[in-house]
């Protein structure tokens, strides 16, 4: 705090840029989150591309800065594993409206870090305005399908379905989106996944009451036993694989699907 602001810039600078030693970089880091000089955005970028170890320095200095919300962008479609938990979690504090925009499509990439992440973008994004809109388009519905999905079943990691009040609203809204989709295996089994848990769980742990939850059940099986679908899913999942068969016997049993009747022993409905 006593230093010249330009000198410890340059100091910043320069560790970054030439020190070989990882410490010695997030002393620099840590310098350079200390000012605002938007000329410093893409050489705090380019280190944050190393976004496992710098990711969460580099956020903070790029949110102080004017320009930061299109800087955290440009780094969040680079960056992925705890990286991406640091750069998400920054858009979601920015608030700018062309990070929404990308919070609501792109921010779950399927790592199993995305449920640290997943109920504050649904949170910030305002996800429930969004998917009861009257205009929504596949990649919207498809990313809020992964978000429920992560919400389902990240206990102790982050924000679940039971803690996050629009919960039915965006639940029914996706359901009914779905409905109106062609099929495909992700939107299947993302689909299923989230019914699997609505109905091994207690309702009010899905954040929602009993009825609302089985009402929203019957919405995704009614989906997912149309004849398409199950086409689609019995042609485009590996049956040697180890998700076909964990998929098959858990999930798919424990729903009746049609598409695996033959293989869980369930009804042929």
């Amino acid at each position: 705090m006593r230093a010249d602001r330009q000198r410890v810039r340059e100091t910043g600078r320069w560790l970054v840029r030439h020190s070989t030693d990882r410490c010695a970089a997030t002393a620099g880091l840590a310098l350079l989150a200390t000012d605002w000089t938007e000329d410093d955005i893409p050489l705090i970028q380019t280190i944050g591309l190393l976004s496992d170890r710098f990711g969460a320095l580099a956020a903070e200095a790029l949110q102080r800065r004017r320009g930061g919300g299109e800087a955290l962008l440009w780094l969040a479609e680079r960056v992925a594993g705890w990286g991406r938990v640091y750069v998400v979690e920054a858009l979601c504090r920015y608030g700018s409206y062309a990070s929404r925009s990308w919070l609501l499509r792109h921010a779950c990439d399927g790592d199993f870090l995305n449920g640290y992440f997943a109920g504050k973008v649904a949170t910030a994004a305002h996800l429930h305005e969004a998917i009861t809109s009257t205009e929504v388009d596949d990649d919207l519905v498809d990313h809020t399908g992964r978000l429920l999905k992560v919400m389902a079943d990240c206990g102790g990691m982050g924000m679940t379905l039971e803690h996050y009040p629009p919960a039915p609203v965006v639940l029914a809204a996706h359901a009914a989106h779905l409905a109106r989709q062609a099929p495909t295996v992700h939107r299947y089994v993302d689909a299923a996944v989230i019914a699997d848990h609505l109905t091994v769980t207690p309702s009010n742990r899905c954040g929602c009451t009993t009825e609302q939850r089985d009402r929203i059940v019957q919405q995704y099986l009614t989906v997912l036993d149309r004849p398409d679908w199950c086409d689609t899913v019995r042609a485009g999942l590996d049956p040697t694989s180890d998700f076909f068969v964990w998929f098959a016997s858990n999930v798919a049993a424990r729903l009746h699907l049609r598409a695996f009747a033959d293989l869980t022993g369930g009804d042929d409905r």
